[in-house]
């Protein structure tokens, strides 16, 4: 079973959704932004990537800027704060399969865990 946390206005998220299916698999599509992640969930996801919440915030957001979230001061919670406040600043496409989960930018990535 895969997972992939999607936004569909996201052209790499498009591309990689079309990646999985060209696969022979049909995911599960989480539209992170219309059914946000819960804390729980947004923590066991970081996890599995092996990443920090600043690994994955879109430093190109207008949001991220206006929010002062390139302060290396704030911590890890001030940032998780931020990212199940505001969806939106969370990178895409996450895809979480059998074999990992991965951070698809750039787009291949996918490819690691299919």
């Amino acid at each position: 079973m895969i997972t992939i946390l999607h936004n569909p206005r996201c052209s790499t998220s498009r591309t990689v959704l079309a990646m999985i299916r060209d696969s022979g698999t049909e995911p599960t599509i989480v539209d992170y932004q219309k059914s946000p992640l819960d804390r729980r969930a947004l923590v066991s996801l970081l996890i599995a990537l092996e990443l920090s919440p600043r690994d994955i915030i879109r430093t190109k957001e207008p949001l991220y800027k206006e929010l002062g979230l390139a302060d290396e001061t704030l911590t890890d919670q001030q940032l998780l704060d931020a990212l199940l406040d505001h969806p939106i600043l969370i990178e895409r496409p996450i895809v979480l399969s059998p074999k990992g989960a991965r951070l698809c930018r750039p787009k291949e990535r996918v490819l690691e865990i299919l």
